[in-house]
């Protein structure tokens, strides 16, 4: 076996072997988006979840697959940006939120509205 196969053999190994959530995967997903579009969505296996503005793909993947047991195949994110509101008669804005639209392998599901 080459010293490549032998590494990416031990990184799958080390990705299996995290079962345990840690406090990392409960801070990278906030909540869970619950909306006409998000419904809409579901019924092409996606799932969305407010992130961590610092969050990446990989770690947003690794958060769902731990804290669900699910697998994951694609993770897509978006920011949107905040709205400027009137609050009280003076302008105010509201924060920018980062969204990720989780794909989930066939057969798989997330029940987002029991909790976890």
């Amino acid at each position: 076996m080459s010293p490549v196969n032998q590494k990416s053999a031990k990184t799958k190994k080390a990705v299996e072997a995290k079962k345990a959530p840690t406090a990392c995967d409960y801070n990278t997903i906030i909540r869970p988006i619950m909306s006409e579009k998000t419904t809409a969505v579901s019924a092409h296996n996606q799932v969305v979840f407010q992130v961590h503005g610092d969050a990446t793909k990989p770690q947003i993947r690794g958060a769902v697959e731990v804290l669900f047991k699910v697998k994951v195949v694609a993770v897509n994110t978006q920011i949107r940006k905040g709205k400027t509101k009137n609050f009280k008669g003076r302008p105010g804005l509201r924060p920018d939120i980062k969204l990720a639209y989780v794909t989930l392998a066939e057969g798989q599901s997330i029940d987002v509205a029991t909790g976890i």
